[in-house]
């Protein structure tokens, strides 16, 4: 996983919008069949190499809704990120 979406999500959509490889999906096609929009850890890039900050982050109005999460092998992740920001799923926006 590269960021997260919390259950503080309002379903709005602005998210699904802003992401640049398609790695959200909303409630309806979420796997977990959790009322909120999902990203997919395989897919999701962090936004790198596309904007300066995961723009799912920055479109969503509701805050502290999108964190950080563990990196997966083999996918990109910003390595400016700390470990503890990880763990702790802190906001990836404030």
């Amino acid at each position: 996983m590269a960021v997260l979406i919390t259950d503080t999500c309002i379903n709005c959509g602005a998210c699904i919008d802003e992401c640049p490889v398609e790695a959200i999906v909303d409630d309806e096609d979420n796997p977990t069949g959790e009322e909120i929009y999902y990203v997919y850890p395989d897919k999701c890039v962090e936004c790198v190499g596309y904007h300066d900050e995961p723009a799912c982050a920055t479109a969503c109005p509701t805050e502290g809704c999108i964190v950080w999460d563990a990196c997966v092998e083999g996918t990109t992740c910003r390595d400016d990120i700390s470990e503890e920001a990880r763990t702790e799923h802190q906001p990836v926006v404030e």
